[in-house]
């Protein structure tokens, strides 16, 4: 039996997302502990020619529960610009991103399946399935932004382990 599109991408999404939500809170609580305040991490970066910890997170529910209404779409356009946002905003974005990914019916996410979608890029118009779209573009560019914001916040001093990126495991409860 194949995998679906829904199994491939959304609770892989969802596991993740939650693993972001408690970096976000690490952080904040990592900036108090510091006498620095919650957001005195946020801005954060690996390399100077790097974005944020900020864009990081913005990233991941880009590139997750955004790139799905893109495909709805038909067409997504990144929004590469840098952004200002608190704790609070961070939290809030990511927590509606798993609700938009928890309410989504894979019977939809099978439709996508071969749905043209185009990927619009400094003035180009790339061909995509939708379904490739979200396996060879989006998933990939979700772990990214996600192991970079893990990793900008190991940088800074925060004790993370594996475990901190991994976050809530699908483990199977009938064995």
């Amino acid at each position: 039996m194949g995998v679906s599109l829904h199994a491939a991408f959304v609770p892989s999404c969802i596991q993740i997302l939650g693993s972001i939500a408690r970096l976000i809170d690490k952080a904040a609580l990592a900036g108090y502990e510091r006498g620095a305040g919650q957001s005195s991490l946020l801005g954060a970066r690996l390399a100077d020619d790097m974005l944020d910890f900020r864009y990081q997170v913005k990233s991941v529910v880009m590139h997750s529960a955004d790139a799905i209404e893109a495909v709805r779409q038909g067409r997504f356009t990144p929004d590469v610009d840098p952004i200002e946002a608190s704790v609070a905003e961070l939290r809030a974005m990511v927590r509606q991103a798993e609700a938009a990914l928890a309410a989504i019916d894979p019977a939809e996410m099978e439709a996508f399946v071969d749905r043209d979608m185009i990927f619009v890029w400094n003035g180009r118009d790339v061909s995509f399935s939708a379904d490739q779209f979200l396996l060879s573009f989006s998933q990939p560019n979700f772990y990214f932004h996600a192991a970079a914001a893990y990793a900008i916040l190991r940088a800074e001093g925060l004790p993370l382990a594996k475990r901190d990126y991994l976050g809530t495991l699908r483990i199977r409860r009938d064995a």
